[in-house]
């Protein structure tokens, strides 16, 4: 699949923004902390990625009923879905200058009850973008760091209706930060996620 910027402005995609809030001080903490690790940007990038995908629970998984969205609040209260990770993902990246896209799959509910929108992100590296998935792992779900091939969470499989949405955004997606920002706990969020874009 070809990925496609949603601007061709680079410095859109280092950009802070509400969700994405890099220049909060919890953000900046975290992203010195790792960056304290590495001896350069790759490594602070899968340092980042392994962080926000092991450190930060996927509140489905965990059972947190809990909403966050913004960047600063995911890291500050360690839980999130998969946008709310996404949204923690892209502001450490950017805190070190690496340009970070939000991107996005259509995937079916486990349980055949229809479909939602999965977060993910897209890292640039040697004029490519890379797509990573930190939502987090679980019996059945590997995702890993990878400038080589992709190791996302899920592939999309089209006879279910799923499906790999091209785009890279600079913000999120409005439909996806709407009911983010609308849902009272998590129940209520996973019935208002969108089921495409």
């Amino acid at each position: 699949m070809q990925l496609i910027q949603e601007t061709p402005d680079l410095s859109a995609y280092l950009a802070a923004d509400e969700a994405i809030d890099h220049h909060h001080p919890r953000v900046r903490e975290t992203a010195a902390g790792l960056a304290g690790e590495v001896a350069d940007s790759y490594e602070y990038a899968r340092v980042a990625f392994e962080f926000v995908r092991d450190a930060i629970a996927h509140s489905q998984d965990s059972g947190d009923h809990r909403v966050t969205w913004r960047a600063s609040d995911v890291l500050e209260q360690g839980t999130g879905i998969c946008h709310a990770k996404a949204h923690a993902l892209a502001a450490l990246l950017r805190a070190e200058d690496i340009p970070t896209a939000l991107c996005y799959q259509r995937l079916a509910h486990d349980d055949g009850s229809g479909h939602a929108v999965h977060g993910l992100v897209a890292v640039r590296f040697n004029g490519a973008w890379h797509r990573q998935d930190p939502r987090g792992n679980k019996p059945g779900v590997d995702a890993r760091f990878s400038l080589d091939g992709e190791r996302l969470a899920w592939t999309p499989d089209p006879e279910a209706d799923e499906t790999d949405y091209p785009v890279l955004y600079a913000e999120p997606h409005p439909a996806v930060l709407g009911a983010l920002r609308a849902a009272p706990d998590r129940p209520s969020l996973w019935r208002a996620l969108p089921a495409a874009l």
